[in-house]
């Protein structure tokens, strides 16, 4: 069978542990054998990044702004048990966070829908598409661990000296500060990759802060979002039939489990996180989510939204065949080469991407499926395989 051509690689971003040897099988078994596969790889395995100081890290962003696309592995964000256990020569920063501030990218995370996987949320109906604003916030912070009572205060130097200060808090003993922040600009991005996502896909966004404590942080997303919505967007989603909707977070939580779904959910960089495995959870499991993150100038990375699976990886370095679930590395894959395709005008390559994940949900569909789903399975499973297997059967299907 002749290969289905790619005019232009896509660059190639490997991770960790579990989710790294699914990566390899999912190229043999399920791209390999019908694409021509084009790639830059860029092995972003903790080793690799501690080894090149992220230098690695920052060469595969700036491959996914050159080419346009990239895929990536579930990568590692080291802690202190991994410096020990990788023997790194520090602590090495959140390679997702390096790849969003260099993209200046928004995080769109979907959950994947199967019929007889039933949503613990039964009011919701249709996917609520998570937005999760890419930068700063805690992500990008400066903590200190104060030794004893002392003065805690907020110190900004303009460029021409002068200065704004504020106290934090006076402090009576030991404790802990931490200082975060955003931009502007950002934020705008943000906003503006939020109501275009909503156009193309025909759904309101729901913007959620908690400006009402804090009302400069917070606000400030309340007041941008409000100002580009009002100035570049209202005539389109009037056209559109959709809406634009702000509300405080907690009221955005509330409203949300009685919500039949179908909107896109903006959030802060960190309630983006939460909220996305929440909604993942809910829909069956964070292995059964799409995650892009897309840049105001066309640059789109997809990846899986969930962790390198290590206590899986630990069994698997001692001989046995983990049931790992290889959905969303699978959907990661697949959403990179239908934007390539269509970026490159090559119909056939995205319409191999949407057959292979028509052959993923079939599989599950029809009761064969990994161990987290068939905890859930309505009707129960008929099968329950090792994640080779499994992808041995999506493989059968495609064919």
């Amino acid at each position: 069978m002749a290969k289905i051509e790619m005019k232009n690689p896509i660059a190639e971003l490997d991770g960790d542990e579990m989710t790294r040897v699914l990566w390899a099988v999912i190229k043999e078994k399920l791209l390999e054998p019908f694409v021509d596969l084009k790639t830059e790889y860029y092995d972003l395995g903790l080793k690799s990044r501690d080894d090149s100081d992220d230098k690695i890290t920052y060469a595969a962003a700036e491959a996914i702004k050159r080419l346009h696309v990239g895929v990536k592995c579930a990568t590692i964000t080291s802690n202190e048990a991994r410096v020990k256990e990788y023997n790194l020569k520090q602590l090495t920063r959140s390679p997702n966070g390096i790849i969003r501030e260099e993209l200046d990218g928004t995080v769109f995370r979907a959950p994947i829908f199967v019929n007889n996987i039933q949503c613990c949320v039964t009011s919701w109906k249709k996917p609520i598409v998570l937005g999760r604003h890419a930068y700063g916030d805690v992500y990008k912070n400066c903590e200190i661990k104060v030794p004893g009572a002392g003065k805690a205060e907020l110190v900004f130097t303009a460029e021409d000296g002068t200065e704004i200060r504020k106290t934090i808090q006076m402090m009576k003993g030991p404790g802990i500060l931490q200082g975060i922040h955003n931009m502007d600009k950002s934020i705008e991005s943000f906003a503006r990759c939020c109501f275009n996502y909503a156009l193309d896909q025909k759904i309101s966004v729901w913007l959620g802060t908690k400006d009402t404590i804090s009302k400069t942080y917070d606000g400030n997303f309340k007041t941008i979002f409000q100002k580009i919505f009002d100035e570049e967007f209202k005539a389109k989603f009037d056209a559109a039939g959709i809406e634009y909707f702000y509300t405080l977070i907690d009221d955005c939580v509330a409203r949300i489990m009685k919500h039949e779904g179908g909107i896109l959910w903006a959030c802060k960089n960190y309630d983006g996180d939460v909220m996305s495995d929440m909604i993942a959870s809910a829909c069956g499991s964070l292995a059964m989510m799409t995650s892009v993150l897309v840049s105001p100038d066309g640059n789109f990375e997809y990846e899986a939204s969930h962790g390198t699976v290590q206590k899986h990886y630990y069994r698997y370095l001692k001989g046995e065949k983990t049931s790992t679930n290889p959905v969303a590395t699978i959907f990661a894959w697949t959403g990179a080469l239908a934007k390539r395709g269509e970026l490159d005008g090559t119909p056939e390559l995205v319409d191999f991407a949407k057959k292979l994940e028509k052959a993923t949900l079939d599989v599950i569909e029809e009761g064969t499926m990994t161990g987290d789903l068939a905890r859930l399975a309505n009707p129960p499973a008929k099968q329950v395989l090792d994640s080779w297997a499994f992808i041995d059967a999506i493989a059968a299907k495609l064919k």
